[in-house]
């Protein structure tokens, strides 16, 4: 019998219960003051520590520009009061991009990303006031095994292969991996576009490390050969030297983050973080050495994550209540998902320091998150507490906090996965439950398209 539940808390007493029962390590706190403190990153404050975490929407033009959507995405956040957006994975090339309507910042757009930038930041000083606004990060991606830039057919770019997720992308035994050279004429990229990304007014950029997108997987990749793969040293090297290049390219006053897997819950030797006797039993010494190395890099803002979304273990990234088409039920509660998550955060926090930590795995909790937050900033166990569904569903959370003190129960996000089914079937992305005049219609077509593809219409 799995002790998988469905979110049924009515009140902090009975999530106590649940908690206590369970005997996971999850702490509440109902002064939830520690939310509303400035946090230092670098030479930046941000005005409090609830940060929107990087989702994709799938939905800027095909030249990677700002839509009407994107634009309205990021307005409600800023409008919604957090001291730091976290800007949605923004691909580095063409060739590595997740899907054909994905962010990328070029040239020959920049102005509409500025004018769109510019927007936000004032609807942030709006929300927050008296000269204050968030702090805009901008992800960095390229999405290596999971790119799709042309249409609903994958077009890997992988670093290694790996007999269980070669064939969920149509990957053959015999297909050639990406080359050293290839690699190496990626570090250019990223130093481009986060050059790029100070010219049109963000605060800083991030070099995505996780979900098993390119670099992540470069992190994994033992059983590579060249100065790419088997040790620690090589395995980290593309991070390590993008990081460096974009330093000497924007300068010391830009700041530099780094979302990166923590955990892939994926066999040895094809993951990162697990013991290799064991894909469930977590190893910290690699990762700890990893946020060690990129805060010695001069890396001033980290986040945490874990798994992979792709896979059939996503309540590793995001503990759910019903998951995506195809996704087994997980023998384990989405509070033990939660403390999991919570845990990997406190660790790299401690090994760290001075450099803030975002967590994750706090939208399960609904609007009993503020609590856990508070817990963990009391703690020291992170420095923002890091929202990624819950802000697509309830983007004024945090202004709603402010203001209030407590959330709207009804504006939650309520943990169905469609947002994470609208991506698989490859369309543009935001909560169906709670922005269903725009989504639901996106979903219903999409999921009936999805079937055709795969031949399953009825």
């Amino acid at each position: 019998m799995t002790l998988h539940e469905k979110f049924r808390f009515s009140n902090i007493d009975e999530l106590r219960e649940k908690i206590a029962s369970l005997g996971v390590e999850l702490d509440l706190c109902e002064d939830i003051a520690p939310l509303f403190k400035r946090v230092k990153i670098g030479s930046f404050q941000a005005p409090n520590a609830l940060a929107a975490l990087p989702m994709e929407g799938c939905d800027s033009f095909a030249d990677g520009s700002p839509s009407e959507l994107v634009k309205r995405r990021y307005n409600r956040l800023s409008s919604g009061g957090a001291g730091l957006i976290w800007w949605e994975a923004c691909a580095v090339v063409p060739e590595g991009r997740a899907n054909p309507n994905q962010m990328m910042l070029t040239p020959e757009n920049s102005k509409q990303f500025s004018e769109t930038l510019e927007a936000s930041m004032k609807l942030s000083s709006e929300a927050l006031g008296a000269g204050n606004r968030c702090a805009n990060i901008l992800q960095l991606t390229h999405s290596g095994r999971y790119s799709r830039p042309n249409s609903h057919k994958p077009e890997p770019i992988m670093p290694q292969h790996d007999p269980i997720l070669d064939p969920r992308v149509g990957a053959s035994a015999e297909q050639e991996l990406a080359s050293d050279e290839y690699l190496d004429s990626l570090i250019g990229r990223y130093a481009a576009s986060a050059k790029l990304a100070k010219e049109v007014g963000f605060d800083g950029i991030d070099i995505k490390a996780c979900h098993r997108y390119l670099i992540s997987e470069l992190l994994a990749s033992r059983e590579r050969p060249g100065k790419y793969g088997g040790s620690f040293e090589n395995r980290t090297r593309l991070l390590r030297e993008a990081v460096l290049a974009v330093r000497r390219e924007v300068g010391s006053d830009f700041i530099i983050a780094c979302r990166f897997n923590v955990f892939d819950a994926h066999p040895y030797p094809y993951g990162f973080g697990q013991d290799a006797s064991d894909m469930w039993t977590f190893n910290p010494e690699e990762p700890l050495a990893l946020a060690k190395m990129l805060r010695g890099a001069g890396v001033k803002l980290l986040s945490n994550s874990a798994g992979n979304p792709y896979y059939i273990y996503p309540q590793v990234t995001r503990p759910f209540d019903l998951s995506s088409e195809g996704i087994p039920v997980p023998n384990e509660h989405p509070l033990e998902s939660v403390s999991r998550l919570f845990s990997f955060t406190k660790k790299i926090q401690e090994a760290v320091l001075d450099v803030p930590m975002a967590g994750n795995g706090y939208t399960w909790l609904r609007q009993f998150f503020p609590y856990a937050g508070a817990a963990n900033l009391k703690s020291g166990g992170c420095r923002f507490v890091g929202l990624g569904r819950l802000s697509f569903a309830y983007p004024e959370a945090p202004r709603d906090l402010m203001q209030t003190g407590r959330l709207n129960p009804l504006r939650c996000c309520i943990a169905c996965s469609k947002c994470t089914q609208l991506m698989r079937d490859h369309e543009r992305t935001g909560c169906v439950a709670r922005d269903s005049k725009i989504y639901a219609p996106i979903y219903f077509a999409a999921r009936k398209e999805a079937a055709e593809r795969a031949g399953t219409c009825k």
